[in-house]
């Protein structure tokens, strides 16, 4: 069984149950983001413990949990990924295997992942950075709920006051800032505020249904000419710096990340006005909270793979 845990700590937890003569086993691995932690119970007690950090050679090596039972048999469980979101367990009495999660699955991670994460960057320290996420996860948080607000607001009520609201949250993050030591608005936060009074101005100025909600397109357009300008005239030093705060890399060509990010908003802009124009309201209102977001991660991927190939010569093409 696999379960969520506890958020802020913990990404994923699971669960991989088994039985040896007169015994009852349990592993235990906590996806974190610093690193994975793996535990053995026997018959509910913990015996055993391994854990790899997030990056690095030893990121991406299986777990060894080693345990004595009562009667002297040596019982050792071999713990570990199997495919990007599965983690699976072979279990040894004496040496021989009498337990499989997933027979005839290899437990080894996954080869394209794992030369993500051993990539090094031209200074010698691991690309992968975790610490950019943790540095960040106040802003990450307040773009999440400011969308989440703008969703529930238009649902409840229409789309012009959802943005006049969402305008007013960000004018509110913006003058709270001023006064709170936590960072609010680094990165695009402040980015995006801009671009929610733009959208603010376009529901005051258009009352139609219709016109609000291709005001995503024109946002969308005009988004991504600056990031085109900043990435081509600027080479990357505003808003590519800041959207290279979100990525857990530390190879980032923040040119070509902006050169990426103007292209993603240019895609996201086309399929918002399809969209907008082919679908429902409701339709539009899910696609716009949700659904463009799973395109823009995938969009903005494919951004940093291309982003990283530049100054980056020791990583793997993948």
């Amino acid at each position: 069984m696999d379960a969520p845990t506890a958020p802020g700590r913990h990404l994923w937890r699971y669960e991989r149950s088994f039985s040896v003569p007169g015994h009852a086993g349990l592993v235990l691995v906590d996806a974190r983001m610093d690193g994975l932690f793996s535990s053995l119970r026997i018959d509910g007690v913990d015996v055993a413990h391994d854990s790899t950090p997030p990056a690095g050679p030893q990121a991406v090596r299986n777990h060894r949990l080693v345990a004595t039972l009562p009667d002297g048999r040596e019982i050792a469980v071999d713990a570990g990924f199997i495919s990007m979101v599965n983690v699976g367990i072979a279990v040894r009495l004496d040496g021989a295997i009498v337990h499989e999660s997933h027979p005839g699955r290899r437990i080894a991670f996954p080869a394209r992942a794992a030369s993500r994460i051993l990539a090094q960057s031209l200074d010698g320290k691991p690309a992968y950075d975790v610490d950019k996420l943790k540095r960040n996860k106040v802003p990450i948080i307040v773009d999440i709920a400011t969308g989440l607000l703008f969703f529930l607001v238009a649902k409840l009520t229409d789309l012009r006051t959802a943005a006049l609201i969402g305008a007013s949250v960000g004018i509110a993050l913006v003058v709270v800032q001023r006064f709170v030591k936590v960072d609010l608005i680094g990165g695009l936060a402040l980015f995006g505020i801009l671009m929610m009074l733009v959208s603010a101005g376009l529901a005051i100025a258009f009352e139609d249904d219709a016109m609000i909600k291709q005001r995503s397109t024109i946002v969308g357009l005009l988004g991504a000419a600056l990031f085109l300008f900043d990435g081509l005239v600027l080479k990357g030093r505003r808003l590519g710096r800041g959207i290279s705060r979100y990525i857990a890399y530390s190879d980032i060509d923040e040119a070509r990340m902006a050169i990426g990010a103007g292209l993603t908003g240019l895609v996201m802009a086309a399929a918002n006005w399809l969209v907008a124009r082919h679908f429902s309201t409701d339709v539009w209102l899910f696609y716009t909270t949700f659904g463009d977001f799973a395109l823009a991660i995938g969009l903005i991927l494919l951004a940093v793979r291309w982003a990283r190939r530049k100054g980056n010569a020791s990583t793997p093409a993948v």
